[in-house]
């Protein structure tokens, strides 16, 4: 959770060209390995995790829950499919490599390297929005910082950068054309970050929207105020315009919005069943290095800063295996205003009836969620042992 069309195919190309090899720091070329291997006895959730990824906040929490489930046979990941959002896509990357190699799963699940730009969203765009008092929490995402370009830009997680995992050489795009037509309606895509790999695939390949089993997003703020600006959540004002065209699109979809993860927090006791675990792994320690109450990587100790932090993302993951951790819904005919520069910008609307004009789709959207029953799911994959055997 928490740009220009032509340019986007240009950014892929220039990514996955300019990589080097597997060592630390760089961002290497894979030999083009699908998601998944062996067997999950018929009943494991395909998934794509189209996501904006970070280490060890909400993207990168799901990514380790998402292993473990696969290891239970519950979700079978196809690939990780990057795009910029929280940082830059060489960033992002990056991080998502070191985590499925973190994970032991490496050689399993793929990173696919998406889209570095938002379809229309320019820099121009965001001094606009916030010039004409638009600012909500302050929080740009990749905007907050310069991208980086080549790999000696990119920050190492706590524990270095993969030695030996290195991203596909098929694109985030095709990869997600190519494995929604190899099984149809059977792939759910988790769209946990902006949209413009998965708009730029309908675009490119209209055909695959009937095969979509479904998108659950963690997206939109339907009635309640946005965070980055006062009207919209961050993952859908990165790029509105692939927002937008989504969740328009006729496909079975469901919104996590900030209306339930504003309920759903990381607080001290939390932190501290995962953070200090009776048995540590690799993850539990990246998690206390970046999470909850902070870590003084100087010397050595946890912070005492006092707040809770949201986990916005990992909620979707719950949800699509258990549809009843969402304890009110409401279904809706969801809209994304897409006008760049303006303060609205990237605002979802929720309406009770089909609006005049336009044709919307009616979307579940999830209200509130059954908090207890999911930190014992959310607390139990985070400390599970890793690496991750997968079956």
């Amino acid at each position: 959770m928490r740009k220009w069309l032509v340019a986007t195919f240009v950014a892929v190309l220039t990514v996955v060209a300019g990589c080097g090899g597997g060592g630390a720091g760089a961002i290497g070329l894979g030999p083009g390995l699908g998601g998944w291997s062996g067997s999950s006895g018929g009943t494991a959730q395909k998934i794509i995790i189209d996501s904006d990824y970070n280490t060890m906040s909400d993207d990168g929490q799901l990514g380790v829950m998402a292993a473990q489930l696969q290891a239970d046979g519950k979700v079978q990941v196809m690939g990780i499919s990057v795009v910029s959002g929280n940082q830059w896509l060489r960033q992002g990357v990056a991080d998502a490599l070191m985590s499925v190699e973190r994970l032991g799963v490496g050689d399993r699940i793929g990173v696919y390297v998406g889209a570095n730009y938002a379809l229309h969203h320019t820099l121009a765009d965001v001094k606009a929005e916030m010039a004409a008092g638009a600012g909500g929490d302050g929080y740009l995402g990749a905007w907050s910082g310069p991208e980086p370009k080549t790999d000696a830009d990119l920050k190492p997680s706590p524990d270095g950068f993969a030695r030996h995992t290195v991203v596909q050489r098929k694109n985030a795009v095709d990869f997600i054309v190519d494995t929604v037509k190899a099984n149809p309606r059977e792939v759910t895509i988790l769209a946990i970050g902006p949209l413009t790999n998965i708009a730029l695939a309908v675009r490119q390949n209209p055909e695959i929207v009937p095969l979509i089993k479904k998108i659950i997003y963690m997206g939109g703020a339907v009635d309640v105020p946005g965070n980055t600006t006062k009207a919209a959540e961050f993952n859908w004002w990165f790029d509105p315009d692939a927002a937008q065209f989504v969740v328009r699109l006729p496909i079975p979809q469901v919104v996590v919005p900030l209306d339930v993860t504003d309920t759903v927090f990381l607080d001290k006791p939390l932190y501290d069943r995962i953070a200090h675990p009776a048995k540590p792994t690799a993850v539990t320690d990246v998690f206390q290095k970046l999470n909850g109450y902070g870590f003084d990587g100087k010397n050595g100790f946890e912070t005492n800063a006092r707040y809770t932090q949201n986990i916005w993302d990992t909620l979707t993951l719950a949800y699509l295996i258990d549809p009843s951790y969402a304890t009110q819904t409401a279904q809706r005919y969801v809209d994304v205003i897409a006008q760049p520069g303006a303060p609205d910008n990237g605002r979802s609307i929720g309406y009770a009836a089909q609006p005049a004009g336009v044709t919307l789709q009616k979307i579940t959207v999830v209200q509130k969620f059954d908090n207890a029953r999911f930190f014992e799911l959310y607390v139990d994959l985070l400390t599970r042992p890793v690496p991750v055997l997968l079956p």
